[in-house]
């Protein structure tokens, strides 16, 4: 496209000062000049509109761990992670991410996995126990022998892929530049002809080449270049205001295409937060004990029974020597009873398939269950079924376990799913589709999704997302997620500007 309208400038301007010099009636520095301005404003909406984009893998090797610390000899020495070897000890404090590959030699804990694998709940962790990079710690110290560093942890790998699938995405042809293939040829050979037919009629060289650089100027496709950014400009505004927000100028032309709807589950159809549903079950004193207990744990079950306990207007009861085991739960004394809070295996409690935390009172009762459930986003049963009334057909891929993943299809109506899906499942799932022609839609949040946000025809994600798969998107995000207290000031303060918010949108904003 830039190729007509950079001839149609040249030959304007010179075939002007041609005119010029001869005291001729006919010179087209206005219309050169009236070119570049909707030139140029096209591509400044166009700049715009990429500005907010950046590479989703530069993010992902951005959550990779820069400092360590190793054992040795039984001391502690912090050292830069390119300096550890596969065989070393590294200690991973409470809070601290895993900065290798590796299987836990030492201590027992809780690993939340939710950005790599997309599992809602932490993950039981002791001796033996495989860790990834990106991983983080939750309870208890941990010693972890190095298995895969450097370029070879997963972390790394997964960077990889979205590399790999940001350079096969950026070969999409927009809808303007597939017009301007045929377009372009069809403009140049037009005024040759004019140049030729009226040279060949006058005989005049002056004569025909000036109406060879006006029907150049007429036909220049300047408006085929500030149409798409004129459209995306005035398209955004109105989804702004909608709570969405578009990051790539050929988004719109995508989803249009779309045939497929990919969802992830925990965090984009689900809230990401379990949720008490049987507290009616319980004594007052139960609920007492059990809310005690509770709040000395800072498991997400534990949070969640504190709120659901508060709420019905439970106060603690008077545990005391309250102590958190890593990994297994939180136990104290009441009454001269010891009581606990934590994981079936280590109340001795039968496995539920629902998600559960179990209370043991030191009466010689059956430990009871809190069951959780994870409740869903707010429109996402109405917006699945919209989907699959349109005739699209939906997915739904997640790393978290089996039951919850099929649960949570039936509960919403789709019919082919994917449980306990790793990074690269995800993608090749995707690429597969694309593979078979489908355009797919893909949705998602986690860190886990950022490979295959990146490998499909377009991608959608929660503004609540994590940084590098909010990065990876070519579509928008669900600004309107966020309660009010939570968007930004600027947002709250005064309407959204097309040009100012829609595509400046601030770094730090989720």
């Amino acid at each position: 496209m830039d190729v007509p309208i950079v001839l149609a400038l040249v030959l304007a301007l010179a075939t002007s000062l041609w005119e010029t010099s001869l005291s001729g009636e006919h010179a087209y520095f206005d219309a050169a000049l009236t070119l570049t301005f909707f030139l140029l404003a096209g591509r400044y909406l166009d700049y715009r509109t990429r500005a907010v984009a950046r590479s989703a893998a530069e993010e992902l090797a951005a959550l990779e761990v820069p400092r360590a610390i190793r054992m040795q000899a039984g001391a502690e020495v912090e050292v830069a992670v390119a300096e550890l070897a596969i065989g070393d000890l590294i200690l991973v404090r409470p809070g601290g991410r895993m900065p290798v590959d590796g299987v836990i030699s030492e201590g027992q804990s809780e690993l939340d996995r939710s950005l790599l694998t997309g599992e809602t709940l932490p993950v039981f962790a002791a001796p033996g126990t495989q860790v990834c990079a990106g991983e983080v710690n939750l309870t208890g110290p941990l010693v972890v022998r190095a298995q895969a560093v450097g370029e070879d942890t997963s972390l790394h790998r997964m960077a990889d892929l979205v590399a790999i699938a940001e350079s096969g995405r950026s070969r999409y042809t927009s809808l303007a530049d597939s017009a301007a293939k045929l377009y372009a040829p069809g403009v140049h050979i037009l005024s040759a002809l004019a140049f030729v037919g009226w040279y060949f009629y006058t005989f005049d060289l002056r004569v025909a080449l000036n109406i060879a650089a006006a029907v150049l100027i007429i036909t220049c496709p300047c408006a085929l270049g500030l149409a798409v950014p004129a459209v995306t400009t005035a398209a955004s505004g109105r989804l702004f205001k909608k709570g969405m927000l578009i990051k790539h100028s050929t988004a719109l032309e995508r989803l249009a295409g779309v045939d497929t709807v990919v969802f992830d589950k925990t965090g984009t159809l689900t809230a990401g937060t379990p949720q008490l549903e049987n507290i009616g079950d319980f004594t007052r004193e139960d609920l007492e004990i059990a809310l005690a207990l509770a709040e000395g744990s800072s498991h997400p079950l534990s949070r969640a029974l504190t709120a659901a306990a508060r709420a019905a207007g439970v106060s603690p009861a008077a545990v005391s020597d309250l102590q958190e085991r890593p990994g297994f739960g939180t136990e104290g004394q009441f009454q001269g009873r010891r009581v606990r809070l934590g994981r079936a295996a280590w109340l001795g409690a039968d496995q539920s398939s629902q998600t559960a935390a179990w209370l043991e009172t030191g009466t010689g009762a059956a430990p009871q269950g809190f069951l959780f459930h994870d409740s869903l986003r707010p429109g996402a049963a109405k917006a699945v079924s919209a989907l699959i009334a349109a005739g699209k057909e939906v997915l739904l891929i997640s790393g978290d376990t089996t039951g919850a993943v099929e649960a949570l299809a039936k509960r919403l109506g789709i019919q082919k799913w994917v449980a306990e899906a790793l990074p690269e499942d995800k993608a090749a799932r995707v690429q597969m589709l694309a593979q078979q022609g489908r355009k797919v839609l893909m949705v998602g949040d986690g860190l886990n999704d950022t490979a295959a946000l990146t490998a499909a025809h377009v991608s959608i994600s929660p503004a609540s997302a994590l940084d590098a798969a909010r990065v990876a998107l070519i579509l928008c995000f669900w600004a309107r997620t966020l309660s009010p207290s939570q968007r930004p000031a600027w947002w709250r303060a005064r309407p959204p500007n097309v040009f100012a918010k829609t595509f400046a949108l601030p770094r730090s904003t989720t």
